[in-house]
């Protein structure tokens, strides 16, 4: 086994217990990542606003759909 094999079984734990909290605590994780943005535009004065705006939709879809499934953070309607 190589030093490599070690961090994939690590990152396989991770990626449990990420999606474990997600689908726990869906709402809560949503809600930091929205107060996380929102500081990080506040800190930038609004000069990038709609960049941070569209990372936090792809964090919260990324986390989302750890389980294969979009059910777990409201990230408002989706643009079709």
């Amino acid at each position: 086994m190589g030093i490599f094999d070690k961090f994939k079984g690590k990152a396989e734990d991770l990626k449990d217990k990420a999606t474990e909290v997600v689908d726990s605590h869906g709402d809560k994780v949503g809600d930091g990542l929205d107060k996380a943005g929102d500081v990080v535009d506040e800190k930038t004065g609004g000069k990038y606003g709609d960049k941070i705006d569209q990372g936090v939709d792809v964090a919260k879809d990324r986390l989302d759909g750890l389980d294969g499934q979009d059910d777990d953070i409201d990230n408002g309607p989706k643009a079709v």
